[in-house]
């Protein structure tokens, strides 16, 4: 019986491996020449995150799954030409000012196919995050300072039983998620026929700030990124009405003459609070709440939508566990509206100054004690993203700048047009006590 059951376990393994078949570069369509980017203060912090991981599955629905990847790599030739910092390498000048450089030496999106015939769009999509991920996604582990060695993006279509994953890794250090959800649903434009792409990226970062500042580098990290074992990923899909009600009730309890509380902010307390309570502390003990705040209309002049880079920073407020749970949900949306209103182009510049000053590259223990940090937006339409051949079934992030308390949000995949999905990082015991709280999960998980 041990010996069935030993081969059974293997037929398994086998059945769930992930093989690559075909690993090559992909050029812009239209020799560029020399293109050059500098990397700007916004931009530079982020060299030691790693790179941005986004996955996007795809069911089958008659459509060669050859033919699908085929099209998908011309037209990421076509759309290189318009986002050519994508296609490029980190280098430096002669002053050793970091920048991005696409040329003949330097270009090409790397791209590999594989096949996974005993994997279902399913399991991927399944709300725990699979360990099968880092076989799915490209560059787990990679650190974004690597970029001058590797490509900026990489991408990897898996053929899997049922459809196509596409796995993506973008270099963090020269985008962030509105510049990456613009270049995907550009891609998927193109793909679809389109000769022209409906709103072009913005490439002068010189217009978001022009302060050439040098860095010392440290060596890239040995870590393999590799989410521990004791922690867990989980998606949360709260309804639009869910997201009505958790608003409706925050506002219904603010005293007259306050200023209501937006959709995120109402939400983002829900989930604060959650995860603080979760976790147990002590009332003397302290939580950060953090938000990667767009700076595009913050700025002063506003930037474009389609400014293409990085133009975020990190938000922080801080308060005791104590007060965040024993006062009502308006305290700590107050701390958080406050902490978001105060970040005008007043605050983003004196925070660009002084990382002028004294350069320091942001690692995930900065985000300080018992963190919740909430990246991405459900404004991405990323369920929008069609190639040709439907939308996806399912999108989350990969591995990596997992940490426990990182949350993404994205747009619902099921649920109405306002909901929301709510994507977890944390430590196996707390997302434990999460997973039984009656108050967070609503009527959703139930």
């Amino acid at each position: 019986m041990a010996v069935e059951n030993g081969k059974k376990q293997e037929r398994a393994e086998k059945e769930k491996k992930v093989e690559m078949t075909k690993k090559s570069m992909v050029l812009p369509r239209k020799e560029l020449g020399r293109r050059e980017c500098p990397l700007v203060t916004f931009d530079l912090p982020y060299l030691t995150f790693f790179y941005n991981q986004k996955l996007l599955l795809f069911k089958g629905q008659g459509v060669e799954l050859e033919e699908m990847v085929e099209k998908m790599k011309e037209s990421l030739g076509e759309i290189l030409v318009n986002f050519y910092p994508l296609a490029g390498r980190l280098g430096k000048d002669e002053e050793g000012i970091i920048r991005v450089v696409c040329d003949a030496e330097n270009v090409g999106v790397e791209v590999v196919e594989a096949v996974a015939d005993g994997i279902g769009v399913a399991e991927l999509g399944d709300d725990e995050s699979s360990s099968l991920m880092q076989e799915i996604v490209p560059y787990t582990g990679v650190q974004n300072l690597e970029g001058f060695h590797h490509p900026l993006l990489a991408v990897q279509f898996t053929k899997l039983r049922d459809g196509l994953a596409i796995g993506c890794a973008f270099n963090h250090a020269i985008l962030d998620g509105n510049s990456t959800w613009h270049f995907m649903n550009s891609w998927a434009e193109v793909c679809r026929g389109s000769s022209v792409i409906s709103v072009p990226p913005f490439h002068d970062r010189t217009k978001a700030r022009n302060t050439r500042v040098k860095l010392d580098l440290p060596p890239p990290s040995n870590s393999t990124e590799e989410v521990p074992p004791q922690m867990r990923e989980k998606i949360f899909r709260f309804s639009g009405a869910s997201i009505d009600k958790i608003k409706s009730n925050l506002n219904s309890i603010v005293s007259n003459g306050s200023k209501p509380f937006s959709t995120f902010q109402s939400l983002a307390v829900h989930i604060w609070q959650a995860i603080t309570r979760a976790r147990h502390l002590n009332p003397e003990d302290y939580t950060v709440f953090t938000i990667f705040a767009d700076c595009r209309k913050r700025v002063d002049p506003p930037m474009s939508e389609s400014y293409f880079g990085n133009l975020i920073q990190a938000v922080f407020t801080v308060t005791a566990a104590g007060a965040l749970l024993v006062n009502s949900p308006t305290f700590g949306a107050s701390l958080v509206q406050k902490a978001i209103e105060m970040h005008d182009s007043k605050a983003i510049e004196n925070r660009n100054k002084e990382w002028e000053a004294a350069p320091k590259l942001f690692q995930w223990k900065d985000a300080g004690p018992n963190c919740v940090a909430v990246g991405s937006s459900p404004r991405f339409q990323v369920y929008d993203i069609d190639f040709g051949w439907g939308k996806p079934d399912t999108v989350r992030s990969g591995r990596n700048n997992k940490f426990d308390g990182m949350v993404y949000l994205y747009q619902g995949k099921n649920g109405g047009e306002k909901s929301i999905d709510v994507e977890i990082s944390l430590d196996i015991q707390v997302m434990e006590n999460l997973e039984t709280d009656k108050e967070f999960l609503m009527d959703d998980q139930a």
